[in-house]
């Protein structure tokens, strides 16, 4: 990584289902082969220990950097909670508290999964349900779990919708207990809930800066060694993973992306493309007119849940959204006509050679 600059998107991820079999094969040597770069000596200072380590987690690949005196050890731990987290969440591994609670149909939560269940809660309220940790279901329906995607049969689509809904769940003195035929994935903010925990083990080593790469999912603990912000390249929808659409000038800062080109399958019969990001109130891929939204904000898991959120919504409902919680986060969104639309607050560290079109805090 290179700390001038980077993408959100980084080249790891999956960006077309075709390529499971190559995706899978780089994600099998990349959890072998464990990358590990600790020194002593930095360009931007050589006062401060640098420490960059790298993995595969969450399915996705993963790269932790810090500076400090005590970087390594702060990176370490880092990565102790990523593989902690990973186990504790993950909706197919046997061992997991999320795994048992939908097999069980209610189970009493963790300190860590009650903090993602109360922050999708308040997430799924404000956007009206365009988040909804209950589509985990849907998802497999689609074949989205398991990387086989295929279009679903009508009638078994409207069933499974049907149960969709997150206010059906009842949380009651730590016990959370699914509605009928619910499954849940708090995936859509795990990442960005463990981003913010990695800040947390920053704070607590002394870090003088730090960045993380998780999946799509970005967090800058304060600025570069240099002084300066930490400048993140804007993926190119259009050719993800081959250019960016423009940078953004962060510091403490989460910067998550969604867009529909992460995942998704052609159907082979009309030649049209489904991707992995469900509309909860159709059963199907969304279709806002958005091709990615990127939330930028101080909470990891808030921008995590508003990324899948507001493309969910759209242009329109996500800009007056925004202009109702612009204390909370701002935004980036990159429609299919090609042009970037962006939040008020964030205008002035924009680059683009886009046409540009702000969000005023006044409609």
């Amino acid at each position: 990584m290179n700390p001038q600059g980077f993408p959100l998107e980084i080249s790891g991820r999956m960006i077309n289902l075709k390529l499971k079999t190559i995706c899978a094969f780089l994600g099998a040597a990349l959890a072998i082969c464990f990358l590990c770069s600790c020194n002593n000596k930095i360009p931007e200072t050589e006062d401060e220990k640098k420490c960059t380590k790298e993995l595969f987690a969450m399915d996705t690949y993963m790269t932790v950097t810090a500076y400090g005196e005590d970087a390594e050890n702060a990176v370490n731990e880092a990565l102790d909670e990523v593989r902690r987290l990973d186990t504790l969440l993950s909706t197919e591994n046997n061992k997991s508290e999320i795994y048992k609670l939908n097999s069980k149909g209610s189970a009493r939560l963790s300190p860590d999964s009650a903090a993602l269940y109360e922050k999708a809660s308040r997430i799924y309220t404000s956007t009206n349900g365009a988040y909804d940790i209950t589509v985990y279901p849907l998802m497999k329906l689609w074949g989205f779990i398991g990387n086989e995607p295929a279009l679903p049969d009508p009638a078994e689509l409207k069933s499974v919708t049907a149960d969709i809904g997150q206010d059906r769940l009842s949380y009651n003195d730590g016990v959370l207990t699914l509605g009928k035929n619910q499954g849940v994935d708090l995936g859509g903010i795990a990442k960005g809930y463990t981003g913010d925990r990695i800040m947390k083990i920053f704070e607590k080593h002394n870090i003088s800066s730090g960045v993380i790469s998780l999946g799509g999912n970005v967090h800058c603990y304060k600025t570069k060694p240099d002084g300066e912000k930490w400048n993140c390249g804007i993926n190119d929808p259009d050719s993800p993973g081959q250019g960016i659409a423009g940078s953004l000038k962060v510091e403490n800062k989460a910067v998550i992306t969604s867009g529909g080109y992460e995942r998704y399958f052609t159907d082979e019969k009309t030649g049209k493309k489904y991707h992995h990001i469900m509309d909860p109130r159709t059963g199907y891929s969304a279709e806002s007119g958005l091709l990615s939204v990127t939330i930028i904000s101080s909470d990891g898991a808030l921008a995590d849940g508003l990324s899948t959120a507001c493309f969910v919504m759209g242009k329109d409902k996500a800009a007056e959204y925004w202009r109702g919680h612009s204390e909370e986060f701002d935004m980036i969104m990159i429609d299919e006509n090609g042009e970037m639309t962006v939040t008020e607050g964030i205008k002035d560290e924009v680059s683009t050679e886009r046409k540009v079109t702000t969000v005023a805090k006044e409609s």
